[in-house]
């Protein structure tokens, strides 16, 4: 029977053979099985990490349950159909978890979340849009500028404002300053593509963009300061992020976006987005 191993942390061999288990995933199932900050925290202490390993001891498959009480779980290709995926999320629900994350509605996950009786819980949709489209004129009010953030100068205050506008949001606003630098450090990132909007009061809301390849751009986080709010300023820095994008070569945007969000999925209806996947959430009932 396969064993479900529960290190303290993953090593470094670890952590990249799990990576290697999610480069095949995600060729396989053409998206990927674990999120940006899943992966992030590979060699975490903070998590909790589920491992299978098959012959001749390499990882087949791996599930991560965060502090949030969420996992992901990603199984090899070659040894689906085993019962390991299966094995996991049971797993992971003894470890604490609640809350599994299907992405892209992959069918085993589904059925897997089905068979354990777990319910549909969230929806997170992934918007595309060619940046071929015209993009209006940016239409700022006369006492706000923008500006590319400077790191190492807007941390802190960049750190207050993401709390502040995802104060409903905990996986995003629960930012920390560790959080902040492990984006730094990643190859992707580019402060040129990371917009403040700021007037004398201070900041009052942002863009950060990111560039997934040559060709495909997203809108990584957009927030505005609640005190802000209904100035417009979610569009203007929508379109600003968006004309970078374009103009640095990229040929589409991407963004990801809660299902319920209303005023948001209207903001980037209206600016030619439309659904390309979804992330489901199941919960634990």
């Amino acid at each position: 029977m396969t064993t479900v191993e529960r290190p303290p942390a993953l090593t470094e061999s670890d952590a990249s053979a799990v990576l290697n288990l999610i480069a095949a995933a995600t060729e396989t199932d053409r998206s990927g099985p674990l999120s940006e900050a899943g992966r992030l925290r590979l060699t975490s202490v903070d998590v909790v990490h589920l491992v299978v390993r098959g012959e001749p001891g390499g990882i087949v498959g791996y599930a991560q349950v965060d502090a949030d009480e969420s996992a992901e779980l990603v199984v090899h290709p070659s040894v689906r159909r085993a019962g390991i995926g299966r094995r996991l999320l049971v797993a992971a629900i003894q470890a604490g978890a609640r809350r599994v994350w299907a992405h892209n509605e992959h069918p085993g996950a589904l059925a897997l979340a089905a068979s354990l009786g777990m319910e549909r819980a969230r929806v997170l949709w992934q918007l595309r849009r060619p940046l071929s489209l015209p993009l209006p004129e940016p239409k700022l009010p006369a006492d706000v500028r923008v500006r590319t953030f400077a790191v190492g100068d807007d941390d802190s205050a960049w750190l207050k404002l993401n709390a502040a506008a995802f104060s409903h949001h905990p996986e995003q606003g629960g930012w920390t300053e560790q959080d902040l630098t492990a984006r730094f450090a990643e190859p992707w990132f580019d402060p040129a593509g990371f917009f403040l909007a700021e007037s004398a009061a201070g900041l009052l809301g942002f863009h950060w963009t990111k560039a997934h390849s040559r060709t495909l751009g997203e809108i990584y986080v957009l927030g505005v300061s609640p005190q802000a709010q209904g100035i417009g300023l979610a569009k203007a820095l929508s379109i600003i992020g968006l004309a970078y994008l374009r103009d640095t070569g990229h040929t589409d945007a991407m963004l990801y976006v809660e299902e319920d969000n209303e005023p948001a999925v209207g903001l980037y209806r209206r600016l030619g987005f439309e659904n390309a996947t979804s992330d489901v959430m199941f919960q634990v009932r």
